[in-house]
């Protein structure tokens, strides 16, 4: 027999309806039984007891909310009767002691990769392409066209040919009756060419819209987090495109990437466009000099690595009542297979850990560590709070309405895409992940702010869970979807890699998902396919300012 409903945590007050439940439904907990006192949608949240005005919430074993409204047993929690609240915390207050999954299955698999000078080895060997600052945005996109288009890069477009039949019907003459009853979205799309280099994995063209005019603090963060793309095991080679006169000056990148890399050795080309008589002569040198580095690149080789040379970032985003325990915890039994065979892991989205913070001081190894995470969250949370927000008004529309209606209860859920390892570092945003080990990384919740500045930390990969679905992805660093219910991944087949509602549904546990997403991240790392992601060309990059962002 299916389940119905989970009651997630013994402690907890409330359970969540894994599908859609009338009033009256039957409910049996350990010791008693009761009736739904009104109908529950599924993926939503219904009191287990009678709670009344000002009672605490606790979903996942922790406070989540405060009611503002009573409500009788098996009532549904929403917007009206339920507040965010969240424990406090205070430094690293225990020990922790991990229990690692069983790795013996992978202790000896490896990966194919491309191995660089510092020891780093690449799932993927990309050029780069960027500017220092968005006056040069129009230059990279000259550049973009050029180089996707002639060397078999681009992908293949059904969307051109749907608009090559309607303007050919209006050469014939058609009219706008004809045109308007035509059916063009079966196309056929063109034919993707064979790449000149299939060494290289792709040529990434970023374009931002900073680099000047705003602070100073700003234009250095940028050239940080730039600094750490350019170091990214994945890229292989870089040429950069610079007006001259902005804030992120060229010598910032380079005393960046010096920081992070010291003894970096890739071919780094960068052109200043007011050191040139003309932008023809300046982008005809930065085409050859590139075209000249992708020579160089394609004769680079896959060679076997060990799964410890991986570093996988972890994110959600279009989460629903579902991700915090199917998506989430999937990926984190993943994390912990990852950590426990010597790799490294990212955790982000600061405001989404928001409720979990003192379990997470007692997981970090030493107080240094865990006095970093706290000055970290504290920090952003002050600036939010200066601008009248804070991080109880992280949870989207989406988000709320499917379930997820104070951000504790997003947190509690978001958090368990970390797994359970120790955290061995906490880095700020622009940071380089460098020990091995679950790594806290200070991002926003925004999803391309987020997977932007893990793909800065070193993330060959990123575990991405999604409820509701999005299509986002990265330059550098390959997105995997994994859905958080099966309806989503049959729905949006077209952007989830990995569906996780088999677990909701009682057909796999967490732990059969988890070993189903690291071996679908050994083929990926190895080059034998492509996420829905990459496949469409999503090439998402937002650089989170220092101004405030949830």
């Amino acid at each position: 027999m299916k389940r119905t409903y989970l009651q997630i945590n013994a402690e907890d007050n409330v359970a969540v309806a894994l599908t859609d439940l009338p009033a009256g439904h039957w409910i049996e907990l350990a010791d008693h039984g009761f009736p739904l006192a009104e109908a529950i949608p599924a993926k939503h949240k219904f009191t287990l007891s009678a709670l009344q005005t000002g009672e605490a919430v606790y979903m996942y074993g922790i406070l989540v909310g405060t009611m503002t409204q009573p409500v009788a047993r098996g009532g549904l929690l929403t917007v009206f009767n339920l507040v965010h609240a969240a424990s406090g915390y205070s430094g690293k207050t225990g020990s922790y002691t991990w229990q690692p999954p069983d790795v013996t299955r992978w202790q000896d698999r490896r990966f194919d990769g491309f191995h660089r000078p510092d020891g780093q080895v690449g799932t993927h060997n990309f050029w780069l392409v960027i500017p220092l600052v968005f006056c040069e945005n129009r230059n990279i996109g000259v550049l973009k066209e050029a180089f996707l288009q002639e060397l078999g890069y681009a992908q293949p477009s059904s969307y051109r040919q749907q608009v090559k039949v309607l303007a050919d019907f209006y050469r014939s003459g058609a009219g706008r009756q004809t045109i308007g009853n035509l059916t063009v979205e079966n196309t056929k799309p063109a034919t993707q060419a064979n790449p000149l280099f299939p060494n290289v994995s792709g040529i990434k063209f970023l374009t931002h819209d900073a680099g000047c005019g705003g602070t100073r603090e700003d234009a250095l963060n940028l050239c940080r987090l730039l600094a750490g793309y350019c170091v990214h095991p994945n890229v292989g080679g870089i040429t950069v495109l610079s007006l001259g006169c902005q804030h992120a000056q060229a010598t910032l990148l380079q005393q960046a990437i010096a920081e992070k890399s010291p003894e970096f050795s890739k071919t780094l080309h960068i052109f200043e466009q007011q050191k040139w008589p003309s932008e023809a002569e300046m982008l005809g040198a930065a085409i050859k000099a590139t075209f000249l580095g992708l020579m160089e690149l394609n004769e680079q080789q896959r060679q076997p690595a060990p799964l410890s040379k991986l570093t996988i970032g972890v994110e959600c985003g279009g989460s629903d009542g579902f991700s915090g325990i199917s998506a989430n915890p999937a990926i984190g039994h993943a994390a912990d297979i990852v950590t426990a065979l010597g790799g490294k892991v990212i955790l982000s989205e600061f405001p989404e850990l928001c409720g979990v913070e003192q379990e997470l001081l007692n997981r970090c190894v030493n107080g240094e560590t865990a006095g970093r995470f706290t000055y970290l969250m504290q920090e952003y949370q002050r600036k939010a709070e200066a601008v009248g927000s804070g991080f109880d008004m992280n949870p989207s529309p989406g988000n709320i309405k499917d379930g997820l209606i104070t951000d504790a209860i997003k947190s509690a859920g978001a958090a368990k895409k970390g797994g359970t390892s120790p955290v061995t570092d906490v880095l700020g945003y622009g940071d380089y992940a460098t020990r091995p080990g679950l790594t806290l990384l200070c991002t926003p919740g925004n999803d391309v702010e987020s997977t932007t500045g893990m793909a800065g930390a070193g993330a060959h990969i990123q575990l991405f869970s999604t409820g509701l679905g999005t299509p986002t992805g990265n330059p550098v660093s390959p997105v995997v979807k994994v859905s958080s219910n099966t309806i989503l991944s049959r729905k949006m087949k077209d952007i989830i890699d990995v569906d996780a509602g088999t677990i909701i549904t009682g057909d796999e546990t967490v732990e059969e998902v988890g070993e189903e997403i690291m071996e679908y991240i050994i083929g990926l790392a190895s080059g034998q396919y492509l996420t829905k992601a990459m496949q469409l060309g999503q090439d998402d990059f937002i650089f989170w300012k220092t101004g405030v962002s949830l």
